[in-house]
């Protein structure tokens, strides 16, 4: 779960981390009012969206005056924002962060993320701050360092003083540096984040660190040991169809292509999916039903999957252990026939029951096509589409 950036700056500020002042607002009069209470006469004003690269799409703007303050926060506020992460439909900016201005020395790269290749926590550092850090990884890698935290002995000072040496940083500055490392590794473990992102991490010209940008996500399933982070949840900034699957327990994930798939057990669904891209064809979703699906569950999973318009088909790919392939099978034919389904289906079944699934199906009246196995499930539903 990810949350806006002046959630991310309220968290990092409650334990200790620098951060400018700052206010949130939904309209450009509440703006005006409520930057009364920042010092200075020069401002940010942020829209505030799920997404990276907000200032390459206009989201980020300089204000020296209340009236360009009311001008930019109105331009931004109820319309879509664009940016390199949002697509071309962009998303809907409903609040703005005017933060005051920050005199600004260095821009630095600062994060802390779990490194899948290590399965630890690891921070990664550069002094090439303000940029895309993947175009920095790719054509200066030289210039990211990144420290794996070994968890049998944790964080030590030596961890910070190695960042703060990365940095480039001296004197005070890498003492400044070596408490935010521990701050950030504090709040990273204590509220079971993924990834804690400061870019820029910047030095002011009166030699101090400040977190002028943030970005900061958390592991899902960690999220019931936590409900004041999971309070700071906006739906508005999630898929539809995934929020409508978190009310049935559904793991579901849209993508961009045209078969869709429900497939029990995240392993076999990324084979699914594999095999539908190895026959030249795209994944409309991923979706996992779980190992102990009901009726009930099947049917709205296969809703889930129709609603999608760019659906040109659909493949059923079901190993029943603790799932039974009849009660996948009358999911599928209530679902069907509720939804009135006008795309061919593919429906691989094996494992519990399959016999009486199968029998299931072919009595429905549905024009199911049966498949004997993953691959000749996989052929079928790119044949269907006409795809491949």
């Amino acid at each position: 779960m990810n949350i806006h950036e002046y959630q991310a700056k309220d968290l990092l500020k409650a334990y200790g981390a620098p951060v400018a002042k700052g206010v949130v607002a939904e309209t450009a009069e509440q703006a005006i009012e409520l930057a009364k209470e920042l010092n200075g006469d020069i401002f940010v004003v942020k829209a505030q969206i799920h997404a990276g690269g907000r200032g390459k799409g206009g989201g980020i703007k300089l204000v020296n005056t209340i009236e360009e303050m009311h001008a930019e926060t109105d331009r931004m506020l109820g319309k879509p924002l664009v940016t390199p992460q949002t697509g071309p439909k962009g998303r809907v900016v409903r609040s703005v962060y005017v933060v005051e201005d920050t005199t600004i020395a260095r821009e630095l790269y600062l994060s802390l993320l779990v490194d899948r290749a290590t399965g630890r926590v690891a921070f990664v550092a550069s002094t090439e701050g303000g940029v895309n850090i993947e175009e920095v990884a790719a054509e200066t890698p030289e210039k990211i360092t990144t420290i794996d935290m070994d968890p049998a002995s944790g964080l030590s000072g030596f961890h910070g003083r190695v960042i703060a040496d990365a940095l480039e940083l001296k004197g005070d500055l890498a003492k400044q540096c070596g408490k935010l490392i521990k701050t950030l590794y504090t709040l990273f473990i204590e509220k079971d984040a993924s990834l804690i992102e400061i870019n820029p991490l910047v030095v002011t010209k009166e030699d101090t660190l400040v977190c002028l940008d943030a970005k900061i996500g958390f592991e899902d399933n960690a999220l019931f040991r936590h409900p004041d982070i999971e309070a700071l949840r906006d739906i508005h900034e999630e898929d539809p169809a995934e929020v409508e699957a978190s009310k049935h327990d559904l793991s579901y994930v849209k993508l961009d292509g045209n078969i869709g798939c429900m497939v029990n057990g995240a392993g076999l669904a990324m084979a699914t999916m594999d095999i539908i891209k190895y026959y030249g064809a795209e994944p409309a979703n991923f979706l996992d039903v779980g190992g102990g699906a009901t009726k009930e569950k099947v049917t709205s999973a296969f809703k889930l999957i129709l609603s999608d318009p760019n659906v040109k088909g659909v493949l059923v790919n079901i190993f029943g252990g603790i799932m039974r392939c009849d009660t996948i099978a009358e999911g599928i034919i209530a679902a069907a026939k509720e939804t009135n389904i006008a795309v061919p289906l593919v429906v691989r079944l094996e494992g519990t029951n399959v016999e009486r699934g199968k029998e299931l199906l072919s009595k429905s009246g549905l024009a199911i096509i049966p498949a004997d196995d993953l691959d000749d499930a996989a052929k079928k539903a790119v044949a269907a589409i006409g795809a491949g």
